[in-house]
């Protein structure tokens, strides 16, 4: 269930809910629903920071894959090397090849490693985008809700258990009770 499906059901859930008698604008809210849609908004935000992880790993794969490639050719460039030295008549010939193919290869292996690693920052910079978009979407809800709890002249008064509870899942609230 997505963080937006999740915030829409509370949204459904307070529209739903009777009001207090006497009073329209109090409404009894099922305390344990609304703490597990909270509980599932928490569980559903570290999808982005999963996502993050994932292309960190994938980053570091696609490196470790470049400096295997880069080994292998440069190992070989260093048989090949060893083959053309055997011969007498073409040595120095040899050895100008040999630097030239562990030159190629060390440039290979820096533009591979360098490209992999743009990617992987855009790849992180969509992320982190995506993530704080999320972010910002729940702290306006949450601060919709904070704002039509304080703004009630009643709830303000005589708190429940229902301002009681949304108040208590803040971060500032489960922060203390960590």
């Amino acid at each position: 269930m997505s963080i937006d499906e999740i915030l829409e059901e509370m949204d459904e859930l307070l529209d739903k809910s009777t009001s207090v008698p006497f009073v329209s604008h109090k409404k009894i809210v099922d305390g344990e629903r609304m703490r597990e849609l909270i509980n599932d908004i928490r569980l559903n935000m570290p999808h982005e920071l999963k996502e993050a992880k994932k292309i960190e790993f994938d980053c570091q794969r696609i490196l470790n894959e470049a400096k295997l490639n880069a080994e292998g050719i440069i190992r070989k460039a260093e048989e090949r090397a060893q083959q053309i030295v055997s011969q007498e008549a073409i040595v120095t010939e040899a050895k100008k090849k040999a630097v030239d193919i562990l030159q190629k290869a060390q440039t290979s292996s820096v533009t591979l490693q360098k490209n992999a690693a743009l990617s992987v920052a855009q790849m992180l910079n969509d992320a982190e985008a995506t993530h704080n978009k999320s972010l910002l979407d729940i702290k306006r809800t949450k601060e919709k809700l904070q704002h039509t709890l304080k703004n009630s002249p009643a709830l303000t008064q005589n708190p429940t258990s229902v301002q009681q509870s949304v108040l208590q899942d803040t971060p500032a609230a489960t922060t203390k009770r960590k």
